[in-house]
């Protein structure tokens, strides 16, 4: 559990954010997904007794279609949802280089966080603009610029979190003064089946709904091979047990299929 989760591109300088403001030594190079496990830091701002204390995350980036599993993306998004507060890092050097504008990468990001689940677009959140010694602009769309490369903006970034994360923290005392039990839970991993009023068999769980958002259903083979993939998730056996029987309908995502020997 991270107080701080940092969410961007791939090179948008999560990394060497983290490593600047704490004692976190994750891998920093010039190449895409340099980041595939995230490094948690521990950040102080203010001094021993009147400061505050919150670990920060940094998630690998997050690309396009990473809520529908692309890129490794519900596994990278599963730590997201876990922290207090979000900072949105756009790159601001990429325009020069062929990528993305900021309100580009802002639009994008905050498509995917929403598409994973709604509530994230509601949680604390900053949108820092990073790498701000080679490209100052910032379109307007950032709470703050930063450089970790000189230090420019980063103490006024970490005392904007620190405020964030002490108000997020009240807000889970004062909830559970009151008997309100607030909990991040991430969707589970497992596979479970369920039956709509029509009859027709529902499978859920990320796994199962990646196993078929990876496919072209509009492919006979891909089709074979979803099935395939769900056969191995022990997708047959789950349904078995919940007394699916031949020729009813299964559907996965928006994948439909009729229950039978062929299909299991």
């Amino acid at each position: 559990m991270a107080d701080v989760a940092l969410v961007g591109f791939p090179n948008a300088g999560k990394s060497t954010l983290i490593a600047t403001v704490s004692a976190a030594k994750p891998k920093i190079a010039d190449y895409p997904f340099t980041t595939l496990e995230p490094h948690l830091g521990v950040v102080r701002v203010g001094g021993v007794r009147d400061g505050t204390e919150f670990v920060m995350a940094d998630i690998p980036g997050l690309v396009e279609g990473a809520a529908e599993g692309r890129g490794l993306g519900h596994r990278f998004l599963r730590h997201v949802e876990r922290a207090r507060v979000l900072v949105v890092l756009l790159d601001l050097a990429t325009p020069d280089a062929g990528g993305s504008t900021p309100s580009a990468q802002l639009e994008v990001l905050r498509r995917e966080l929403g598409s994973y689940r709604p509530e994230l677009l509601e949680r604390p959140r900053v949108v820092a603009g990073s790498k701000a010694d080679v490209a100052a602009d910032a379109e307007g769309v950032c709470d703050l610029v930063l450089s970790a490369a000189t230090g420019t903006g980063v103490q006024a970034f970490l005392q904007r979190l620190a405020a964030l994360v002490r108000d997020a923290r009240s807000a889970v005392a004062e909830a559970a003064a009151a008997g309100e039990v607030v909990v991040h839970r991430p969707l589970a991993e497992g596979v479970d089946v369920r039956r709509d009023a029509d009859g027709t068999w529902v499978v859920l769980g990320r796994a199962a709904e990646r196993a078929v958002a990876l496919s072209d259903l509009t492919d006979a083979g891909a089709q074979a091979e979803a099935v395939r993939r769900l056969r191995r998730l022990g997708v047959d056996r789950a349904l078995a047990r919940a007394g699916a029987r031949d020729g009813d309908e299964v559907r996965v995502g928006d994948m439909s299929f009729t229950w039978g020997e062929e299909s299991a």
